[in-house]
């Protein structure tokens, strides 16, 4: 079944109708899913939508939670524990589960009532990618519960943005590695962003510095940057800005104009001139974070070279328990 006959399925068994979608998942996972969320905070009438890392849907779940919810979740090797376990949690209380993982085994799939299994690596079409699957589920959702004026336009973004990727990591090569040559003794970066973005200014945060670099980091909603985190600009500390195209635009320029005017270490990574606006603008600002994640990973990887410290280091993860 394709994504759109799983929804339909769906809405079909459920007695009223759905009327509600929980994302739910751990750590990068849950980063892909945040554009998801933003898009139907954005553009449904009637769905309510939540977004849940997974041992907190575990243990405080949603009373909403029934037989008229879908929760998707999504685990990069399936057996996350405390992604299985919100699987589970979800089934007992009647609602519809959907999986996604890249491992046809994943213990996931045993609580799954529809599953989707993702490609991932350096040669996969990123509208085949988590990030792009659990956005065009949101979308049949809103498409076959409510109705989507944009369907068509969104469906030919998700035929476009892969090019525009390509394209993007091959122009941001050079700019990266001065990036990296110029900020490898640094051990503390904010990134700022905004809109359907804002989750992977976290992730890159916590996933791509901190977890892989063992670098202090903090995301920064750029609509908040005015409201105390600005204190700490200086002309010492690194900020990684990422210029959105679309309607949160403006809350990035105008951080860019304080940082260009108060700090001196500023990385500003801008949608924009990265060809993002071949995308109908009615739809343009929910591709930016599929564009941003596969840019800053450009980033990551130039850095880790330059440091020398590999992007699959850990010595907790995987190491110790916890």
């Amino acid at each position: 079944m394709n994504l759109n006959q799983v929804i339909e399925a769906i809405n079909e068994q459920a007695e009223q109708g759905i009327s509600e979608v929980y994302f739910v998942a751990c750590g990068g996972s849950l980063v892909d899913m945040y554009p998801s969320k933003y898009f139907l905070e954005s553009e449904a009438q009637k769905l309510v939508t939540g977004l849940y890392t997974a041992n907190e849907f575990v243990h405080a779940v949603p009373k909403r939670l029934g037989s008229q919810s879908v929760v998707i979740v999504c685990s990069h090797g399936g057996n996350t524990p405390e992604s299985v376990a919100a699987a589970q949690a979800a089934k007992e209380k009647g609602a519809y589960t959907v999986g996604l993982t890249h491992n046809k085994e994943a213990a996931l799939l045993d609580y799954s009532d529809y599953s989707f299994l993702y490609e991932w690596g350096d040669d996969s079409n990123v509208k085949n990618n988590p990030m792009a699957i659990i956005m065009e589920l949101a979308v049949e959702l809103l498409y076959v519960v409510e109705g989507y004026s944009h369907y068509d336009a969104f469906h030919k973004g998700l035929e476009t943005i892969n090019g525009i990727i390509t394209q993007g990591k091959k122009q941001v090569a050079p700019r990266a590695q001065v990036f990296a040559d110029k900020y490898s003794k640094e051990e503390l970066f904010y990134i700022l962003t905004s809109g359907a973005s804002y989750g992977h200014a976290y992730g890159f945060a916590i996933c791509s510095l901190m977890e892989m670099q063992w670098l202090h980091a903090a995301p920064i909603h750029s609509g908040e940057f005015f409201h105390g985190p600005f204190e700490v600009t200086n002309k010492e500390t690194p900020f990684i800005l990422m210029i959105n195209e679309g309607r949160t635009r403006k809350l990035d320029e105008r951080a860019q104009t304080f940082l260009n005017q108060y700090a001196e270490k500023v990385e500003v990574i801008d949608a924009k001139e990265l060809g993002i606006g071949t995308i109908a603008d009615e739809v343009v600002e929910f591709f930016n974070p599929v564009l941003f994640y596969s840019i800053v990973c450009v980033y990551r990887e130039a850095l880790a070279k330059v440091r020398n410290h590999p992007l699959e280091t850990r010595r907790y993860m995987g190491k110790v328990a916890y």
